[in-house]
């Protein structure tokens, strides 16, 4: 290589590369060359879900962890100046997505609720309920596939394909969220396990850089087509200390050339400005 061509592969985002022999790729982007669109912060729940999606004037709130979680979105939200919830989606109801809801409903401006179709008992849901008759709001079931634009940005909310699965019923009913800005294709998978992941992955048509890997991780036979299909450049699994993500699903991400983010290390932001996107552990200002 010249010095020529050198000069040109020398970018602030692709030193790293260069130095490790991988010049010639497109350089990496760094979070801190992210022009302005939309950022998503995937919280350290431990071994659950919460992820706030928010451009200048909106904001889009997937799960909400568990039980007493909600206190931790919500001061995430008056830290970042982010006064209401355009959208709530409730993937499942299991209690570690549905956990923090009420709390975050009964003290914060939510206009629309998106849930999923199969309930399941225990407290979290039934303080879910009682908070949106507090409110006086009526949740919408998805039963058929539910967009929506805000900003830039535009969501596509894809529901489970059966009303009752045979096997894992809760995590299979999970709504799974697409997010399109400009070039950037984004998805959160849920807790879909084989069943609705296969289904899922039968329908992709493109590529996606960023997914919310499913079910925390574990490994399940369906990881595979799905990690094949998507082709993500990052990949964000919400895990814990106690109960991790699999290796096997990490490597499968890695060898389809994603960068993996585990939140049991740290909140996870990710920004993306319709061209570029790129991601960092949240204490790494």
């Amino acid at each position: 290589m010249n010095a020529l061509k050198k000069i040109f592969c020398i970018t602030l985002a692709g030193l790293t590369a260069l130095l490790s022999g991988c010049a010639g790729k497109a350089a990496k982007v760094g979070i801190g060359d992210i022009g302005d669109g939309l950022t998503v912060y995937s919280f350290n729940a431990g071994k659950a879900d919460a992820h706030l999606i928010y451009g200048e004037d909106w904001a889009v709130l997937i799960d909400c962890g568990e039980k007493g979680f909600g206190k931790t979105i919500l001061g995430y939200m008056e830290e970042n100046n982010i006064e209401k919830l355009d959208y709530l989606v409730i993937t499942h109801f299991d209690k570690d997505h549905v956990g923090g809801a009420a709390k975050v409903l009964k003290n914060c401006e939510v206009g629309t609720v998106l849930q999923s179709n199969s309930p399941k008992e225990s407290e979290e849901y039934d303080n879910y309920i009682e908070a949106l008759g507090e409110k006086q709001m009526t949740a919408v079931t998805v039963r058929d596939r539910y967009s929506f634009t805000l900003g830039e940005a535009q969501f596509t909310v894809d529901p489970p394909r059966q009303e009752v699965y045979e096997k894992d019923e809760s995590n299979n009913s999970s709504l799974i969220t697409e997010v399109a800005l400009g070039k950037v294709n984004m998805l959160f998978a849920a807790d879909a396990e084989d069943e609705r992941l296969e289904e899922y992955t039968a329908s992709v048509n493109k590529v996606y850089q960023y997914v919310k890997v499913p079910h925390h991780g574990r490994w399940q036979d369906s990881n595979t087509a799905f990690a094949d299909k998507v082709k993500a450049e990052i990949a964000v699994i919400t895990s814990s200390d106690k109960e991790p993500e699999d290796r096997e699903t990490v490597t499968l991400f890695e060898n389809n050339g994603a960068e993996v983010f585990t939140t049991r290390t740290g909140a996870v932001t990710v920004k993306c400005d319709g061209v570029n996107i790129a991601a960092a552990y949240a204490e790494e200002k």
